[in-house]
């Protein structure tokens, strides 16, 4: 390797959340316990400013050989985002007629979502992420990407996160197949349509199903079981 080639370093700056450890992960669990999938939203406005800095927290997130796939694609123009809806709809009336087996409907059926996607229009911001399947940074020698799928989720998950510590509701919406949404938005076909993500206010009279999360116990193993 060149030293042209060799990777730059810097110091650290750590983060300090001012409190222990356990103290600083009680607190986050218990902001982030409050977050829910919502349905409901009002159409109040949200900056653009915020959606930056929103988006901006999802890009922090770590990337295989920090090539750093994705592409967030946020939509306020109500034209964009009824084209968005109408496409939504007729995909997801397939979806529940015809592609989903009876097990998923009646797994869908307890939390209450049906093809009719009104959010997509009332919602102020639709962000929709794309999973990026070369790299088109022309600083970057290779143009291959590497675990695209993992980093772009561990970026979805910091940004729904951002949205909730800025006191914003989301829902992660799948409608199957996504390639409309590549269309619409006129990228290009090396960008897969990954997830639209609805981002605003929850409505005033919002309502949510009662779901119950997995305790600790469930869902965490300690090393692992002894041997038999």
């Amino acid at each position: 390797m060149s030293d042209s080639q060799l990777p730059e370093y810097a110091p650290l700056h750590r983060y300090d959340p001012g409190m222990a450890p356990e103290a600083a992960a009680k607190r986050f669990r218990e902001i982030m316990c409050q977050r829910r999938t919502v349905r409901l939203f009002s159409d109040r406005p949200v900056s653009r400013d915020t959606i930056d800095e929103i988006i901006a927290a999802a890009g922090t997130a770590p990337s295989g050989a920090n090539k750093q796939p994705w592409r967030f694609v946020a939509v306020s123009d109500p034209a964009i985002k009824r084209e968005i809806r109408i496409a939504a709809e007729e995909e997801e009336r397939e979806f529940y007629s015809r592609r989903a087996n009876p097990e998923w409907i009646a797994d869908l059926r307890r939390i209450g979502t049906d093809e009719h996607k009104p959010f997509l229009e009332i919602a102020p911001w639709l962000v929709v992420v794309f999973k990026l399947m070369k790299d088109d940074d022309p600083r970057n020698a290779s143009d291959q990407v590497y675990y695209a799928n993992e980093s772009v989720g561990i970026a979805v998950g910091l940004l729904l996160a951002a949205a909730h510590h800025a006191g914003l509701a989301t829902l992660t919406h799948t409608p199957s197949p996504m390639k409309f949404l590549g269309e619409i938005l006129r990228r290009p076909s090396y960008e897969r349509p990954y997830l639209l993500i609805p981002i605003g206010f929850p409505a005033d009279d919002c309502v949510v199903p009662v779901l119950e999360r997995k305790p600790l116990s469930e869902i965490m193993v300690l090393n692992r079981p002894p041997a038999p």
